[in-house]
């Protein structure tokens, strides 16, 4: 059976394959084993430039056509290093003999030995995983992440001037402004995303324990560490984690999972809000022909788009939990167990991508019911009455919260006559008796 969006496990390759196909060029088994190449083929142009004494015949032009293996790198060529690996049994070291076999087309037979030279398998996973999430960040989840939060900003513009009942507890409360309630998941956003770029791509280098001992042995008066630093950094764009075991700690890893996982929970709280204004009929939805919302009743219109964020978002946070909580752990100064959890890290990326994908297309559907907000907040003059007591401490009333208490807690109906004839029952002067008349549940938003 040859694997199609309908036989696929995974719905990320099935159902929602046209939503995420882009990232299949950081996380797929082809893509890391291309990245594996892209640094195995620069870390020997880095020893020529050195240059290793065996290295310094080398003709510089060669580099041109070394680098065309990974800028040309085709599903072919990975076919043909997983043919390898069926050998080998072992991933790496058929990459090692697939430019190996590159060499020699290209005449540079003498030199192939220093493919590979001094490294251990991990050198090459630590480097291609961190560079391939790297660039998956930069040209596939921010540009998401930004198209999600451009809209929120417009909608906090389009909608800081509509007035709003608030609820605290689930209760009516002191009015607010729609606008100001989505900018306050703007902000969260933004806040967590500067964490996001402070957090460094850490790559691990320098051999089977991480002590350069292979390069030490062969080349003593050399500054390894030095050249691993600038390789990883100048050559990569990485940060060069020192000292390692034999693999990367992946502490900044898990910092950069946790902030993403962070990022979504804010966006499900936004999607929960947004559901739960819905309901409320605050917000209808553009419908468009042809859809339906329910097998049975034909009127319902539903707010699928923020129930399919909210879920694909806590399907990405808890592999993201995972991920963080597990990968800085390894026995000793190694074990396998981080293996096969890295190449599930596309994972919580594709559903990520599902849910910013769901919710900017459940925002796009909304549309303002006005009349719905003017109601509620004109059925709720009893939250005008913190307003009123607290101008009346200002004047020095006695016991005002107990007055406004006495008003308003009970069973009865509050509405701005009952609120006005409260007031004229106040011993103060008319010009605040004026002033707190002039207080409404839809002017009563605050800054």
């Amino acid at each position: 059976m040859s694997l199609s969006n309908l036989n696929a496990i995974s719905p990320i390759d099935g159902r929602y394959r046209n939503k995420v196909e882009e990232l299949a060029d950081f996380f797929s088994e082809e893509a890391l084993i291309k990245y594996r190449v892209l640094v195995e083929i620069e870390y020997f142009i880095a020893l020529c430039e050195i240059p290793l004494p065996q290295l310094k015949n080398i003709d510089i032009k060669s580099f041109v056509d070394l680098r065309a293996i990974y800028k040309n790198f085709s599903s072919d060529d990975a076919l043909a290093i997983k043919a390898i690996e069926k050998v080998t049994n072992h991933d790496v070291k058929a990459v090692e003999y697939f430019i190996k076999e590159k060499f020699d087309a290209l005449g540079l037979s003498p030199f192939k030995e220093f493919i590979h030279f001094g490294l251990t398998s991990q050198d090459i996973n630590n480097t291609a995983i961190p560079l391939s999430l790297k660039e998956a960040i930069n040209l596939i989840y921010i540009p998401e992440y930004q198209n999600l939060l451009d809209r929120l900003k417009a909608l906090t513009e389009e909608w800081m001037e509509v007035p709003m009942l608030a609820r605290t507890h689930g209760q009516p409360a002191s009015p607010t402004r729609l606008g100001k309630e989505i900018e306050v998941f703007v902000v969260r956003m933004e806040e967590q995303y500067k964490f996001l770029k402070d957090i460094p791509n850490g790559a691990k280098f320098g051999g089977a324990t991480g002590n350069f001992n292979a390069h030490h042995v062969a080349f003593p008066h050399m500054d390894w560490k030095a050249f691993g630093t600038s390789f990883v950094q100048h050559k990569l764009g990485l940060h060069h984690s020192f000292p390692t075991t034999q693999i990367e700690h992946y502490d900044h890893m898990a910092a950069l999972f946790d902030t993403l996982k962070r990022i979504n929970t804010i966006v499900i709280d936004l999607n929960r809000d947004i559901w739960t204004y819905v309901s409320m009929d605050y917000f209808k939805q553009k419908i468009k022909a042809g859809e339906v919302g329910s097998s049975a009743m034909p009127h319902k219109v539903n707010p699928i788009d923020f129930e399919n964020s909210e879920g694909n978002l806590g399907l990405a946070n808890a592999i993201f939990e995972h991920l963080s909580a597990k990968l800085p752990i390894s026995r000793l100064q190694r074990d396998l167990t981080d293996s096969t959890v890295l190449r599930n890290i596309g994972v919580p990326f594709g559903h990520t991508l599902i849910g910013f994908k769901s919710t900017l297309k459940g925002l796009n559907k909304l549309l303002l019911n006005e009349v719905k907000f003017a109601e509620d907040l004109n059925n709720n003059w009893a939250v005008v009455a913190e307003a009123i007591q607290t101008i009346l401490r200002r004047e020095g009333y006695p016991n005002p919260y107990e007055a406004l208490k006495g008003l308003t807690r009970t069973n009865e109906k509050i509405n701005q006559k009952s609120i006005s004839n409260f007031i004229d029952t106040l011993e103060v002067s008319n010009d605040i008796k004026e002033e707190l008349k002039r207080i409404t549940p839809s002017n009563y938003t605050g800054i």
